[in-house]
């Protein structure tokens, strides 16, 4: 993506954070959702389209097996959640990947499923990997209840009383989520398929529609086992308290590599919010509405923050930072805007000098939070058309790309990789799974079969090669002979058009933690209340404070 966008403040170039600042692990793990987060591109689009909603089948018994569909009726096509609620023994229930049973499996149906269409699906999609699917399905999931949490509410509701408030936000979802496929995989539609279309064009969308007509499903069906349980005297849940509920989700090291192997897609995720930025930076003035909705993103902010929960050492470490840092600026905003001149690019520089990373990057998502008129269409160049390969420009001089190297690599040509901790680990598919892994270089097999994510290193390994090679001489001549390089050349030329494409910190050192990336890449999704378990995966709430399709208006609902 190139940004050239200028507002009614002028030129905003001056106002973006340079990629040597923003794409180091430490700021990327500290990501926070923003309005230009994919589920909230989806939800503002559905809203503002009029699209209707509606749950033509029902049929589950009274222990909750059974089908539903959930239907979403745009202005040009439907789109419909085919859900299977199961009967699942206490001992099969896992977060695993390897997992063979779940309570609850999901497929997004193109159109609306006939009865055969159901049939089909109810005998393949609770096999998930192990089943059939076609073209028409979207996507597929399986999600795991949060049992305790599912229990307590079914047993008040009843009785026809409400659930504890503190034992919802103490979970913050009935059910979570242990993985949910699309673009292609398991015989699913590919991305070509849905990528002409309006509503599926950005990133992930498919899959955001399906994880957000998941959390109605879990809702309902607590309440139908309530009434199963408690006849006439059972209660509905209440609307405040059901929209402290999202869909959990369990995520680890197979969605790690995504951001390092999708460079184009990276950069303009990257791209736009970062122009997001510099646009509200490069205001002249504060309006009222503007600034009444930063305090209102702020409230927001810490609502959310009181409500996060973790045991993980360095979420703990961040939620305290974080804590701190709202009342900072809260503090900060109770003298603000004042009389001086762009009041937004003030605001910015005060957090930057003042913040930690986490508060850092909770401004800027409430920063960009009121101006949905002046970023809100930057969502429309999020996506990247990855299928042609990048031809490498061989009539490159050897200095230029000397040069290039240095401007693009030059923090990972610095580093010593004859020390073994920075060069500690690996990444590699395993063979069970058929997912990413991460290794110990220097105490487990498996090195020889290595993925090429370790750009670093590989960038250093090529501007070695590259001594003793002519100013003049050619990339292409460099390449015949030494063709181990032609990855690494390639990746380069990506990067000086691409500028966030990179990640610049070393991906195989002893002390990367994979959770910088799954939460990077989780904030784009949308998620909050990120919960690490290791530093290899991470719990998350997806939906949580959205709006449910009953509620979809064009008026009054934040999307």
């Amino acid at each position: 993506m190139t940004v050239t966008a200028k507002d009614a403040a002028g030129n905003v170039a001056s106002f973006r954070r340079d990629p040597a600042e923003v794409m180091r692990l430490a700021r990327m793990g500290s990501a926070h959702p923003t309005r230009l987060s994919f589920l909230r591109v989806l939800l503002r689009r559905m809203r503002d389209e009029g699209w209707r909603f509606d749950r033509p089948v029902w049929e589950m018994d009274a222990k909750g097996v059974g089908r539903a569909v959930y239907r979403a009726i745009g202005p040009e096509r439907t789109y419909s959640l085919v859900a299977f609620a199961h009967d699942l023994p206490a001992d099969m229930r896992s977060d695993r990947v390897i997992a063979t049973a779940w309570d609850a499996t999901f497929a997004l149906f193109d159109g609306t499923p006939t009865t055969a269409d159901l049939d089909r699906l109810q005998a393949n999609v609770p096999l998930q990997e192990a089943g059939r699917i076609a073209e028409s399905e979207l996507s597929l999931s399986r999600a795991n209840r949060s049992v305790r949490l599912f229990d307590h509410i079914v047993s008040r509701l009843a009785e026809g009383e409400q659930p504890d408030a503190a034992e919802i936000d103490a979970v913050g979802y009935l059910m979570r989520t242990t993985a949910v496929y699309g673009s292609g995989k398991f015989g699913a539609a590919d991305r070509s398929v849905l990528a002409w279309r309006p509503e599926m064009k950005g990133p992930f969308q498919a899959e955001m529609l399906s994880v957000w007509l998941t959390r109605a499903f879990t809702v309902d069906l607590v309440e139908h086992l309530a009434a199963q349980k408690g006849g006439t005297k059972a209660a509905r849940l209440a609307p405040d308290l059901r929209r402290r509920l999202g869909v959990g989700n369990s995520t680890g090291l197979g969605m790690a590599p995504f951001l390092i192997r999708h460079p184009m897609l990276l950069n303009n995720w990257v791209a736009a919010r970062e122009e997001a930025l510099a646009r509200v930076r490069a205001q002249e003035s504060a309006g009222a509405a503007e600034v009444a909705g930063l305090r209102a993103a702020l409230d927001a902010a810490r609502a959310n923050h009181a409500h996060w929960r973790s045991e993980h050492p360095i979420q703990i470490e961040k939620l305290a930072d974080l804590g701190g840092d709202l009342d900072r600026i809260g503090d900060y905003l109770e003298n603000w805007p004042g009389a001086g001149a762009r009041p937004w690019d003030a605001l910015w520089c005060w957090g930057a000098e003042t913040l930690t990373l986490e508060g850092q990057e909770a401004l800027l998502a409430m920063m960009l939070e009121p101006h949905g008129a002046l970023i809100d269409g930057l969502a429309d160049c999020m996506d990247a058309e990855e299928g042609t390969i990048h031809r490498i420009d061989g009539a490159m001089s050897a200095s230029a790309t000397r040069a290039a190297l240095a401007r693009h690599y030059g923090w990972a040509i610095d580093t010593d990789y004859a020390d073994r901790s920075q060069i500690a680990r690996f990444w590699y598919v395993s063979e069970e799974k058929l997912e990413p892994r991460l290794g110990e270089r220097f105490e487990e097999d498996g090195a020889e079969r290595e993925l090429p994510l370790c750009t670093g290193w590989l960038a250093t390994d090529m501007a070695r090669a590259l001594d003793g090679w002519k100013g003049e001489d050619s990339l292409a001549a460099f390449l015949l002979a030494h063709p181990e390089h032609r990855f690494m050349a390639r990746r380069l030329q990506m990067a000086m058009r691409h500028p966030y494409a990179e990640i610049r910190d070393n991906l195989i050192a002893s002390d990367m933690l994979p959770i910088d990336l799954l939460r990077c890449k989780l904030a784009y999704f949308g998620a909050t209340h990120f919960d690490p378990r290791s530093d290899r995966w991470v719990r998350i709430a997806l939906c949580q404070g959205m709006p449910y399709p009953d509620e979809m208006t064009k008026e009054g609902e934040r999307a």
